[in-house]
C-alpha cells in the first residue's frame, strides 16, 4: 500500500472519529501520518495492528515533541513486517494536563518508550503502572526535553575550558594551548594588499599574510682571503708535519726506526 492508501485506511477504520491523514516528507521514505484525538489513541493503535490490510504489527518507537503553548505531540511509529509499509500516528495532549492512554497491553515493547517519554517530557500514560525513572536518578527534578528546561550546567559553572581545574577565579592560569596548525585569533586570514603591490606573497584572495615574516639574525662576516694571504687551514708545505704531527697522505711516517729482532739472540734462548 502507498502512504496515501495507508492513511485513508486508518481514517476509515476510526470513523466516525475525526482523524486527519497526511504524508510525511522524505520522498522515497515518506510515511503515512494520521492525527487522532487523545481519547482515540489506544483505539487507533489497535485498529492499525489488527486490520488485515494494514498489518502494522511491529512497534518501532514512541516519543514526544514539545510544541510549547500548543501542548505535546505524542508520536508512535508502526511498521508492517509482511506488507513493508509504515504509519506515523500522532496525538496532541494539553500542556497543563499531559495524559494519554498507555499501549503496553497492545505492544509490550512500548513500556520502555513510555517510561522514557514520561521522564523526559512529563507525559503520563494511563494504565502503564510502572512509570519509574529510566535514565535519570530518582532525585532529579524537572523534564530535560521540555523546551523551557534550563540546563543547570550552564548556570552553575563557566564554559568548559575557561580555566583549568585547580586554578583560582582571579585568573593567572596557564596559557591556552591551541591544536597544531591552528593560528591565533590575530593571525587568521590575510590583510589587504597595498595599492600598487603585487606579485609574490599574495594569497588566493589578493592579500598578504597578516603575520610578518620572521627575520633571521645576521651572521658575523668571515674574513676574506686574498691571493697573497694564506688561510690558516691551508695544507702545510713539503717536509712539514700535518695536523697533530700526523704524516700527510703519500709520505712515510717519521720517528725512531723500528727495531728488528736479533736471530742470534733468539737461538741462544
Amino acid at each position: 500500500m502507498t502512504p496515501e492508501e495507508v492513511g485513508r485506511r486508518v481514517v476509515e477504520l476510526l470513523a466516525p472519529v475525526e482523524a486527519t491523514a497526511s504524508v510525511s516528507g522524505g520522498q522515497g521514505y515518506a510515511r503515512a501520518t494520521v492525527d487522532v484525538p487523545p481519547a482515540s489513541w489506544a483505539d487507533a493503535v489497535r485498529a492499525a495492528r489488527d486490520d488485515a490490510e494494514l498489518g502494522l504489527d511491529f512497534l518501532d518507537w514512541l516519543s514526544a515533541v514539545d510544541e510549547l503553548a500548543d501542548g505535546f505531540d505524542v508520536v508512535l511509529h508502526l511498521w508492517s513486517v509482511a506488507h513493508r509499509h509504515g504509519l506515523l500516528l500522532r496525538t496532541r495532549v494539553p500542556r497543563d494536563a499531559p495524559v494519554v492512554a498507555s499501549v503496553v497491553d497492545l505492544f509490550p515493547g512500548a513500556a520502555w518508550h513510555e517510561r522514557e517519554t514520561h521522564e523526559m517530557f512529563g507525559i503520563d500514560f494511563a494504565g502503564h503502572g510502572e512509570l519509574r525513572p529510566l535514565l535519570l536518578p530518582p532525585e532529579f527534578e524537572g523534564h530535560p526535553l521540555r523546551k523551557e528546561f534550563v540546563l543547570a550546567s550552564r548556570v552553575a559553572k563557566p564554559w568548559p575550558g575557561a580555566k583549568e581545574p585547580g586554578e583560582s577565579e582571579a585568573g593567572g592560569g596557564r596559557r591556552p594551548v591551541r591544536p597544531p596548525g591552528v593560528p591565533a585569533p590575530g593571525e587568521w586570514g590575510t590583510t589587504p594588499t597595498p595599492a600598487g603591490a603585487a606579485g609574490a606573497g599574495e594569497g588566493p584572495r589578493g592579500g598578504t599574510p597578516a603575520r610578518p615574516a620572521r627575520e633571521r639574525p645576521a651572521r658575523a662576516a668571515r674574513p676574506s682571503t686574498g691571493a697573497g694571504q694564506a688561510r690558516s687551514d691551508a695544507a702545510p708545505a713539503a717536509g712539514e708535519a700535518g695536523p697533530l704531527g700526523r704524516p700527510l697522505p703519500g709520505e712515510l711516517p717519521t720517528g725512531p726506526p723500528r727495531q728488528q729482532p736479533d736471530p742470534d739472540a733468539a737461538g741462544e734462548s
